[in-house]
């Protein structure tokens, strides 16, 4: 088995999210192609790394993102910086050869997502847009589902990303609500997943139109952009300055139509990546809150036992689930991380592309770009 070294770019909850795959990615997969070794984990200067390092088992802690992604002895770069730093991160680590992946959206800018696409593929390294909820093996299985037909023609495709952590005005200004760090709001965050999902599920979107919306728009300045102690803490209110919600529609390429929304103002909705397609010949729905669950409903079942079934997945033939417990025992939101650096140690180990690419979190920019210049011109977009 090959060893290959990690460097993670970044701390934070990301930082813990990727840490633990890392550190878990071999307790599930032990007959893996590679498996890793924790070599260091960067972070901000103002962060205190070496607890990190300490806590979640990286050997070593350093502070300067490009003297590590430079080092001869690093296979793979795992960015979970805030958006503005991917950019130059990723193509510093591209410059070097590593393999590399990257937390969504791929970046802040459209003009930098294509800087990062470029760079990637002229160096020919492996390159990996994180978006995890592709390897939650439930919505795997829908996949595996609809390549079977069992959905026949798509006409429909809707998705909400709720969450509601922002919806008290005191809450403060911290990097995700800053435009200069994080490229976009609710947009950019989670409505970047529902729009991958799409792109998965159903295929590209060819043209969108759309809606922003900030309700709170001046939050107190506790809090520097790393979420630590600013030098202005308590000195009055800062400007928020990307959405606090988005909603749009789009026509996608096969002929279907969707509904997205995104927000991180609806109470009760703690984590809820929901979606639904409806087809010719049945519908698929799925809700990360009920993250074990797939539910569908056939038409080709007699009309009197037609009804919306709910599947469990936790069965050693559905995808990724013989990896872990017997049947029954469900896994949870964090294996999704361990099932997608599993596949990228075997991408690298095996030289083999994996998706969804830099290429792939291209095209998700290129939509969110659409749905903000919709939100500007008051029209349809087209996705170029």
């Amino acid at each position: 088995m090959k060893e290959l070294n990690v460097a993670l770019i970044g701390c934070g909850f990301m930082g813990k999210a990727h840490s633990n795959a890392w550190r878990s990615v071999r307790l599930f997969f032990p007959e893996a192609a590679a498996y890793p070794r924790l070599k260091v984990i960067c972070g901000a200067p103002e962060e205190d790394v070496q607890a990190y390092a300490d806590t979640y088992g990286w050997e070593e802690a350093a502070n300067d993102w490009a003297a590590t992604v430079a080092r001869d002895d690093i296979d793979i770069v795992d960015i979970v910086t805030p958006g503005k730093l991917h950019a130059p991160i990723a193509m510093a680590a591209a410059e070097s050869g590593k393999a590399i992946s990257c937390e969504k959206p791929l970046a802040n800018t459209l003009e930098d997502a294509e800087k990062m696409v470029e760079a990637a593929e002229k160096a020919g390294v492996i390159n990996l847009a994180s978006f995890n909820y592709r390897r939650v093996p439930a919505i795997a299985l829908a996949k595996q589902l609809i390549e079977e037909g069992f959905l026949g023609r798509v006409f429909h495709w809707r998705a909400q990303y709720l969450q509601d952590w922002i919806v008290d005005p005191s809450f403060p200004l911290v990097w995700r609500l800053q435009k200069s760090e994080a490229g976009s709001g609710a947009l950019g965050d989670i409505g970047a997943h529902i729009t991958d999902l799409a792109y998965y599920l159903c295929g590209p979107v060819t043209e969108v139109t759309g809606h922003m919306e900030t309700f709170i728009k001046e939050r107190p300045v506790l809090a520097d952009v790393t979420g630590g102690l600013s030098a202005k803490a308590g000195q009055g209110m800062g400007k928020v300055d990307v959405d606090d919600a988005s909603i749009w529609l789009a026509k996608f390429d096969n002929g279907a139509i969707g509904t997205f929304e995104a927000t991180r103002f609806a109470p009760g909705g703690l984590n809820k990546n929901c979606w639904e397609i409806n087809g010719e010949h049945g519908s698929i729905r799925f809700n990360l809150e009920r993250l074990t669950e797939l539910e569908v409903f056939s038409r080709k079942d007699p009309a009197y036992v037609q009804g919306w079934k709910t599947i469990q997945v936790s069965q050693e033939d559905q995808p990724y689930m013989s990896a872990y417990w017997p049947g029954g025992h469900h896994i949870g939101w964090e294996h999704s991380f361990v099932n997608s650096v599993h596949d990228l140690l075997e991408a690298v180990a095996n030289e083999t592309e994996m998706r969804p690419t830099f290429r792939d979190g291209l095209y998700v920019q290129k939509v969110l770009a659409a749905v903000e210049a919709s939100n500007e011109s008051r029209q349809w977009e087209r996705v170029v």
